[in-house]
């Protein structure tokens, strides 16, 4: 297929897979399982239910459903009545859910029977359409009604994707169809190598622009198969793979930490037909990168995207020279810049704000005009992400603006503390904050989590980081913790950390 193929209406990339391949499976989950045939003809029922309903282009529908078949007849029904979709968490708290209908202005939402109570609790206003545990939508059975509109226009908002909400309310980023399709073609067809010959697993939220671009836009877009998780399980996922014939496994760096540690109690070095892992969401630590790939023998490869990019911004290629540790080379006809507070180019080498122009970048921010200028200045979008690029361009994230530590006047990037403990063979997981102190302004405290059957102790990963970082980037203070909190991308929710403090 010519990679431009990818990048068409979401109604004409179905029909050129029902048409070719009719019975081949398209998405399959622990209820049921849908061919590119049935899928074709199920979201045009579903955007006929919408439009026969006075839902018309440009209205938001919310999507409040698990991992599914269900979500993803939904979301492509939604894109094909010409409205916008707009994720929501399953597991979103009624003021969550209802701070995102409210401020997307939804005009109804696809949910479980089940949820009805919570969203009039949530929204009394707002439509409820009913999808039935396993079954799928009844309105696919309602007969007749208008011809799905499928716009041609690609380039209008189909999606509004809110943020992780890791530095503070999560705004709504509005995406379109074509940059969503930009990514499939410029990243994980050509890279990835992602075709109908692929079957990939996914146990990514869909509420997330990672799982949203990969695991649903570019599935359809390439008619790759797919088996959807409800959520991840290290033992869930571990059944699958043994059960199902999976090609490619897409997850954040927290999947491949506990996939690993799984195998190794197991004493398993085989991922059966896998050809290929992809990490994104959060910065993959070179160690955990390099014994992933020597356990299992398979390429784990590193990424960098955000939600205002429709996802990837850089990626290691699976063949040529890569670095550990580094999240890859921009993708192809992507521009990227790494500026100092005065928007100065830095050398190579040097650390600065990392921000993008290309096709992929956002339309916008929805209803906040104020962020949306704030983030997009002569076409560049501020990621906000701190970054390095040696002399052969490959990048490595090194932190976020708003998360740098300034330490009597020295600044720490949180990543690169995690990267010193994450050296540590008895951690697990960890994250760095800053707190603030009455002397130096803010020092660093690490949370950390201990690898099973081992004993962590605050004085052991102190000296352990005193060998490993100048002596003002050592924590303060070291909190052995059950969890890290994270978003369902793998952020680390670092506000929630320092309410731990607070407690």
């Amino acid at each position: 297929m010519i990679i431009t193929d990818l990048i068409a209406p979401i109604g004409e990339l179905l029909g050129r897979q029902a048409s070719k391949r009719p019975q081949a499976l398209a998405f399959r989950d622990k209820d049921r399982a849908v061919s590119y045939g049935e899928l074709a003809d199920r979201t045009a029922s579903i955007a006929s239910h919408l439009q026969a309903n006075g839902v018309g282009p440009g209205d938001r529908v919310a999507i409040h459903l698990p991992n599914s078949v269900d979500w993803v007849e939904a979301c492509l029904g939604i894109v094909r009545a010409g409205a916008v979709a707009v994720p929501i968490s399953f597991d979103a708290t009624v003021d969550e859910i209802a701070y995102r209908i409210d401020d997307a202005q939804c005009v109804a939402v696809f949910a479980r029977e089940q949820k009805r109570d919570v969203l009039r609790q949530a929204s009394g206003s707002v439509a409820v359409m009913a999808f039935e545990n396993g079954k799928g939508a009844a309105v696919v059975e309602d007969g007749a009604g208008p011809a799905p509109l499928d716009p041609l226009d690609i380039e209008r908002p189909a999606f509004i994707v809110y943020t992780s909400g890791t530095t503070g309310r999560a705004k709504g980023v509005v995406l379109s169809l074509q940059s969503m399709l930009w990514v499939t073609a410029a990243c994980w067809a050509p890279v990835a190598g992602l075709s109908a010959d692929d079957y990939v697993l996914n146990s990514l939220p869909l509420y997330h622009s990672y799982a949203l671009n990969l695991a649903v836009v570019s599935i359809v877009a390439t008619g790759a198969s797919e088996y959807l998780m409800e959520s991840f399980s290290a033992s869930r996922l571990a059944e699958v793979l043994a059960q199902e014939p999976i090609t490619l496994l897409p997850g954040v760096p927290t999947v491949f930490h506990y996939m690993l540690e799984r195998a190794k109690e197991e004493g398993r070095r085989t991922l059966s037909n896998v050809r290929i892992c992809l990490s994104a969401g959060a910065v993959l630590p070179g160690p955990l990168n390099q014994e992933f790939e020597n356990w299992f023998g398979v390429k784990l490869l590193d990424g960098y995207g955000i939600t205002e990019t429709s996802t990837m911004v850089t990626i290691n290629a699976p063949s040529g020279g890569r670095f550990m540790g580094s999240c890859g080379l921009p993708l192809s006809g992507l521009a990227t810049r790494i500026v100092d507070l005065d928007d100065r180019d830095v050398a190579p080498g040097g650390e600065g704000e990392l921000i993008v122009r290309g096709p992929n970048v956002m339309l916008g921010y929805h209803n906040n005009p104020e962020a949306t200028a704030a983030a997009l200045r002569d076409g560049w979008y501020r990621t906000g992400d701190l970054a390095r690029a040696d002399r052969f361009g490959f990048l490595s994230i090194t932190g976020r603006l708003k998360e740098i530590i300034i330490r009597g006047g020295q600044n720490i990037a949180p990543v690169e503390v995690e990267e010193a403990i994450f050296a540590h063979e008895s951690v697990l997981d960890c994250a760095v904050v800053g707190i603030p102190h009455e002397f130096l302004g803010e020092v660093p405290v690490a949370f950390v989590i201990a690898r099973q059957g081992t004993t962590l102790e605050e004085t052991l990963i102190i000296e352990h980081c005193r060998s490993r970082l100048s002596s003002y980037k050592v924590p303060h203070s070291v909190h052995v913790v059950p969890e890290i909190p994270r978003t369902g991308s793998g952020k680390v929710q670092r506000f929630k950390l320092r309410q731990i403090l607070e407690r």
